[in-house]
């Protein structure tokens, strides 16, 4: 009988430095940066064997789920054209928005919610977290499920 296989969430920073790349060497993979195992892992600086044995059990949380659909939550000043500029950086990226939720604006906030297709994006979704939250007048900006 196999054992189940326990699954935890835990910060990247919280790893050795191995796993992240080679976590790193898989998204070079997919992306088609680098078209084998012997420039992904050249380009993310991990041995080829490190790689093998853990490329099956290190992922992005959000990978885990075939769709990689990802729920964004956002906090916006209401200020006109701040939700125009969040939309145009994941057109940007290449994600396909699936719904936009936008609460009335109280306090001058508004929160809303943006569920996305990630599949097709070309960077990654922690560049994507970085680049909205700097964006003027966005509060907040996380993910909420995925």
């Amino acid at each position: 009988m196999a054992r189940p296989v326990n699954y935890y969430i835990i910060s990247a920073e919280a790893l050795p430095d191995v796993f992240r790349r080679v976590a790193e060497a898989r998204r070079l993979l997919e992306t088609h940066e680098a078209r084998t195992v012997g420039q992904a892992v050249l380009m993310a600086g991990v041995s080829r064997s490190a790689f093998y044995k853990y490329q099956n059990a290190v992922r992005p949380f959000y990978d885990m789920k075939a769709e990689r659909i990802i729920t964004f939550q956002a906090i916006l000043k209401d200020v006109s054209g701040v939700l125009s500029r969040v939309l145009a950086v994941f057109a940007a990226s290449g994600a396909n928005i699936l719904t936009i939720n936008q609460s009335i604006p109280t306090n001058g906030c508004a929160a809303v919610t943006i569920s996305a297709e990630i599949s097709g994006m070309s960077e990654s979704v922690e560049k994507l977290l970085s680049e909205i939250s700097g964006l003027e007048n966005v509060i907040k900006f996380e993910i909420l499920a995925g």
